[in-house]
């Protein structure tokens, strides 16, 4: 590997992620899309400039990008934001991983798609993507009721949908029996969770003791990255891990009042490469080769989030001006969607071209239109719920 090339190409890749993020400033595109577009343009569906060793750091580089998006996340997790907006997370969360499973299997399975096959894809159709969405919040600069409760919402959601997806694919694989994976759910998720709170509770104490106050920039980074890292070691999900060992951070933690301040400082320059190397990841031609199948997923999933957020809106009490802008806040999609995907589809090698195609269609798809459907809702509802003065 030559090292010189990876760091220049590393020092290339941020600054242009900050001319892309001033570029999105401009024309009011969330910076996510702009940076995903970029990575297509030098990745290997464009001009293929990227080297070896520079796509070779996705992997690790995703898996702390995330875990801090899943820390963050976590850290909304609050007893103050669950007692004023519990509810509205539960119930959306719930009620928008079920609709979209019942939508979309359904509707494929009305177009003479395999009903087995429909389940799956309808399971695989309710991740979403935490980081593109955390970002986009980030951006507006907003910080509201609908926010806080969105941000609740992706905390919690691809808990539920992992958890749906476990039940439907041993649904189908009925033969194979239920035990391996709902085993397999339960470690991934249960691990996570056991992991999250071995690191989450010392760290609560720990933290701020050394600076009272706010924890130190290298304490933050090094409890980041000992997460992932264990995470990554011991098979369970990083981001389940980061959410838990979060949210346990910012209820217990006494010394200080701004639990993630300095992973907030950090994050942005790991969010650059994150996003420019999955942009360079995508294809494109996934898009097209699956012609009306993808655009009927697509379409299924987006329906499915307009009405399920809205219901569960609805149930759970949340003014009428927010009702119907969680599904299309919801409708970024990413990592989790494609790790439900490879198990899937080693469960069904017959289906497994299938439906590794088709949800790295959907990626494509809801990654690059997705964020500025979140943007725009978080706009809308500024719009018609302006903050007092």
């Amino acid at each position: 590997m030559d090292y010189g090339i990876v760091l220049i190409t590393l020092g290339l890749l941020f600054l242009a992620g900050l001319a892309a993020d001033q570029l999105s400033r401009a024309s009011r595109l969330p910076r996510v899309t702009m940076l995903l577009a970029l990575g297509l343009i030098v990745g290997r569906t464009g001009f293929d400039i990227l080297p070896d060793g520079v796509t070779a750091l996705f992997e690790p580089l995703s898996a702390v990008a995330l875990t801090m998006v899943a820390f963050l996340l976590g850290g909304e997790l609050t007893r103050e934001n669950l007692a004023s907006h519990g509810r509205a997370i539960l119930g959306i969360s719930l009620s928008v991983v079920a609709g979209t499973t019942l939508l979309v299997w359904v509707g494929l399975a009305l177009l003479g798609i395999d009903p087995g096959l429909a389940l799956l894809l309808g399971a695989v159709a309710t991740a979403t993507d935490p980081a593109a969405i955390a970002d986009v919040i980030r951006q507006s600069g907003l910080r509201n009721r609908f926010t806080e409760t969105l941000s609740g919402i992706v905390a919690i959601d691809d808990i539920w949908g992992l958890i749906v997806f476990a039940v439907c694919l041993a649904l189908v694989q009925q033969s194979g029996g239920w035990v391996a994976p709902l085993a397999g759910a339960a470690h991934d998720i249960g691990g996570a969770l056991v992991l999250g709170a071995v690191i989450g509770v010392p760290a609560a104490y720990l933290t701020g003791r050394l600076e009272p106050g706010e924890p130190l920039q290298t304490e933050a980074v090094g409890i980041v990255f000992l997460t992932t890292g264990c995470a990554i070691w011991l098979d369970v999900s990083f981001l389940l891990a980061g959410m838990t060992a979060g949210a346990l951070i910012a209820n217990l933690a006494r010394h200080h009042d701004f639990a993630f301040h300095e992973i907030e400082n950090i994050e942005w320059p790991f969010m650059i490469l994150f996003f420019l190397l999955a942009g360079a990841s995508l294809d494109p031609g996934a898009l097209v080769s699956l012609g009306w199948i993808a655009a009927v997923y697509a379409g299924l999933r987006i329906l499915a989030r307009v009405l399920a957020g809205a219901a569960g809106a609805r149930w759970a009490g949340v003014p009428r001006s927010e009702r119907g802008a969680y599904g299309p806040a919801l409708l970024p999609q990413a990592g989790v969607a494609v790790g439900m995907a490879l198990v899937a589809a080693e469960a069904f090698p017959d289906w497994g071209a299938t439906i590794m195609t088709l949800t790295v269609a959907a990626t494509v798809f809801f990654e690059l239109l997705g964020p500025p459907a979140t943007l725009a809702a978080l706009r809308r509802v500024a719009r018609a719920d302006p903050p007092p003065d």
